[in-house]
């Protein structure tokens, strides 16, 4: 048998002698009670704030703390609650699960393509694994769940976590999530998980009546009380988290959501050392970073150790969203310049490495160039760019398709590491919209503020319009959001292309280089990267409805075809049309030249 488990130091232990150490940091208080199984004692009072007690409490057993003035308060490193948030925590013995692949030891980074999948809309834990095997067909490597953090109410994107350690229970039961994983395993497929460490969220958050001195007074996030990482015990809090969820649970990689809200920021660099410390020098374990400033030193240069491997570019979503859509409104006003910021981004990494943006006024970002092209995660569709539109439309209600089609083969056919929404490989119409399950006064907040939210837009400068904005708390929010298997034509156009990135692209992209990309006019460029077998890979993208000619000659000036032979173009005869010196309106053109 093979069964793992990660020691915490906090939180309830089941102990070899049949006992249960309960631990809990509750520098605010000065007494807390343990209940167990309806039966109350004190808790010993230790240094530096905290409070511990040893019971006879077998796996399942529900406990509690019971603070001076009455109030219970559950677990803050629960590894499962016997109902929501507010509700008694239970024991559990995490070597109750006996792993039927136990040697798997990951797959290499340069072979991920990651599927974003949010475990609800999938049927919970359970509806997740029956998912597998078509995504292992499709080329996807690695799944990645938004966060699973125990959250108030049976719906919620996950970010509004307050519970770290605790799969939520509206998904199925920790041993639930750990077969999950192992399935995964078992097909080739690595799991990661979407971890939120900047901020708990707004209801069932105990943690500020038991530690205040977990939270900083003087700076806020835009989602409420900042936490402060200045402290020891909070940094252990959230390192033995990471660790937690890649021993025990077997987790391939973990994306850390919005890091730019985490001060001090050298955090960052001791939780990525701290997870390499404890990782097996033969398993392969993947950081991913969601950071708004393009913080490329957080970021592994190539065979550096430690550090992160990855972060989501969102410059490169925003370049090629504006030249699919035009819109120009928010975040997408500093990206109006998008060809240019787009050749940008596929020789560099980032568009904006230091140069002031518009948008949030400051300078944004660092160089990004010494990178190489797996450092970044890309995508045309995430929960982020498509749930925080107003009715979560997706690309195929708003790009024409051709244009999409393009945009898609040089999101799946580049050497950077590609990601893809749930549904996006089946063209689904249906939306991915924010959801929640608040309590009745929460709910009406946030109804008003993703409403008033929109306010500055020239869309939704209508109340009525604004009112057409759906309800988070709805259910039918909720249910309109589950993706369909709308065209399997698409489907098959991403299988073709992942099976060939599988084939040609993804041995060769470790030593893999940039040399350069330029524009070919509105909406075209041309890359070309130096893979690490010596062979030159170029993509020729036009996005617009011209063709497109050579440098930044207008466009129809004609260019010089790159070398190669044809791996893909996505409409017939657009590699003729490249070959004759103008890249047709509308298509991607992919060649490969050997070494």
């Amino acid at each position: 048998m093979a069964r793992f488990a990660h020691r915490l130091p906090f939180g309830a232990t089941l102990e070899p002698d049949g006992t249960t150490r309960f631990r809990v940091w509750a520098p605010s208080m000065q007494s807390v009670a343990l209940e167990v199984a309806g039966e109350a004692a004190p808790m010993r009072k230790e240094a530096g704030g905290w409070f511990a007690a040893e019971r006879r409490a077998a796996a399942g057993t529900p406990y509690i703390f019971v603070l001076p003035d009455g109030m219970r308060v559950p677990d803050p490193a629960s590894r499962a609650q016997s109902g929501d948030v507010h509700d008694p925590s239970l024991v559990v013995d995490p070597l109750a699960y006996d792993w039927q692949h136990p040697d798997w030891r990951g797959r290499p980074w340069n072979e991920a393509v990651i599927y974003e999948v949010h475990a609800g809309l999938a049927g919970g834990f359970a509806g997740v694994r029956a998912m597998l095997p078509e995504l292992a067909a499709l080329g996807v490597t690695a799944v990645e769940l938004m966060p699973v953090a125990d959250f108030p109410g049976a719906r919620n994107w996950g970010y509004d976590g307050v519970l770290p350690f605790a799969p939520d229970a509206a998904y199925g039961t920790p041993d639930d999530l750990k077969r999950l994983v192992d399935a995964a395993h078992g097909l080739g497929l690595m799991m990661f998980l979407d971890v939120v460490y900047n901020h708990f969220g707004p209801d069932g958050a105990y943690m500020h009546v038991l530690a205040r001195p977990f939270f900083r007074e003087d700076i806020k996030t835009p989602w409420g009380a900042a936490i402060d990482f200045r402290r020891p015990e909070v940094r252990r809090f959230f390192i033995e988290n990471a660790r937690y969820w890649l021993h025990e649970y077997r987790f391939d990689g973990l994306r850390f959501d919005a890091v730019h809200a985490i001060e001090p920021q050298d955090f960052l660099e001791d939780l990525a050392a701290a997870i390499r410390d404890s990782v097996p020098a033969d398993r392969h374990v993947h950081l991913v970073l969601e950071h708004g400033g393009n913080a490329a030193h957080h970021l592994r240069a190539s065979g550096a150790e430690a550090k992160f491997d990855a972060q989501w570019s969102d410059d490169w979503h925003h370049c090629v969203h504006v030249l699919l859509t035009g819109e120009h409104e928010g975040y997408y006003g500093d990206f109006q310049d998008a060809t240019r910021l787009l050749a940008r981004c596929l020789a560099e990494g980032f568009a904006y490495q230091g140069e002031r943006s518009g948008f949030g006024g400051e300078p944004r970002g660092e160089p990004s160039a010494h990178l190489p092209s797996a450092a970044f995660v890309i995508a045309l569709q995430n929960h982020d760019q498509t749930g925080n539109r107003a009715f979560g439309e997706r690309l195929v209600a708003l790009a024409d398709p051709a244009a999409l089609r393009a945009a898609t083969v040089l999101l799946l056919l580049s050497p950077f590491v590609p990601l893809l929404l749930m549904g996006e490989e089946w063209g689904t119409r249906r939306p991915f919209l924010y959801f929640t399950s608040h309590n009745d006064d929460l709910a009406k907040l946030v109804l008003e503020g993703r409403r008033d939210e929109f306010r500055h837009f020239s869309r939704f400068q209508d109340a009525a319009t604004r009112a057409r904005i759906p309800d988070p708390n709805a259910p039918e929010t909720f249910a309109q959001s589950r993706p369909d298997h709308a065209d399997p034509a698409t489907h098959d156009f991403y299988r073709d292309l992942l099976h060939l990135r599988a084939a040609r692209i993804a041995p060769a992209i470790p030593g893999c280089r940039s040399e350069g990309a330029d524009v070919l006019g509105p909406g075209a460029v041309l890359a070309r990267w130096r893979m690490g077998d010596g062979a030159m890979l170029s993509i020729a993208v036009n996005l617009c409805g011209q063709p497109a000619g050579v440098g930044t000659a207008p466009a129809g000036a004609l260019l010089t075809a790159p070398a190669g032979a044809l791996l893909f173009e996505s409409e017939a005869g657009a590699d003729a049309g490249l070959a004759g010196g103008r890249l047709p309106p509308r298509c991607a053109v992919v060649r490969l030249a050997p070494a």
